[in-house]
């Protein structure tokens, strides 16, 4: 941070403010507190019949690679509506969300995520603006080593087993744990 986002100053000091446990960026010319908090990203793996709709990436990072359509969450929305977004954004498509599958933490760099199930809703989908091709898979034909984040990874684990014991558990983790006991 290099200036004030309230004042426009460039007297800011990187302390613990009185009363607080964390280092901040404060103001010395106007005294405000900058919060930086982690960044949630939210999505949704398609389900239909008995396969799961990814999309390879169009964009960096990971540009090629499969993904569960997935990405951050706008000011103004529910985890659910921007789930829903980046369904609509990536596979053009729509679906009916049932359940939170996993809630994954990536520390390191200050993402958490939370990841839902839903139902591709009359089995249609195309391909966004930010998807190279989208396709449907079973379990044994997802490319498991071209898929970009370790979040997908994870959630795609944690589907597939809650399937075999067809249950909606919630999964929880942080990086750089993808599941490898769920499989």
């Amino acid at each position: 941070m290099n200036f004030c986002s309230h004042c426009g100053s460039a007297d800011l000091r990187h302390e613990v403010p009185p009363g607080d446990t964390y280092p901040r960026y404060v103001c010395g010319g106007c005294g405000t507190i900058h919060y930086e908090n982690p960044k949630v990203v939210t999505g949704c793996l398609p389900v239909w019949e008995d396969r799961v709709l990814l999309c390879r990436r169009a964009i960096e990072p990971a540009y090629g690679r499969w993904n569960i359509p997935s990405g951050y969450l706008e000011n103004g929305e529910t985890v659910v509506d921007g789930a829903l977004r980046e369904v609509r954004e990536e596979a053009a498509a729509e679906v009916k969300v049932s359940y939170l599958i996993s809630l994954y933490n990536i520390e390191r760099i200050n993402q958490v995520y939370l990841q839902f199930v839903g139902e591709l809703i009359d089995g249609s989908y195309g391909v966004g603006p930010e998807s190279l091709e989208t396709r449907l898979f079973t379990e044994a034909q997802i490319p498991w080593e071209e898929i970009a984040f370790t979040s997908s990874l994870f959630t795609l684990r944690a589907y597939f087993r809650n399937r075999r014991t067809n249950d909606h558990r919630l999964h929880r983790s942080s990086y750089p744990d993808v599941g490898e006991g769920l499989r």
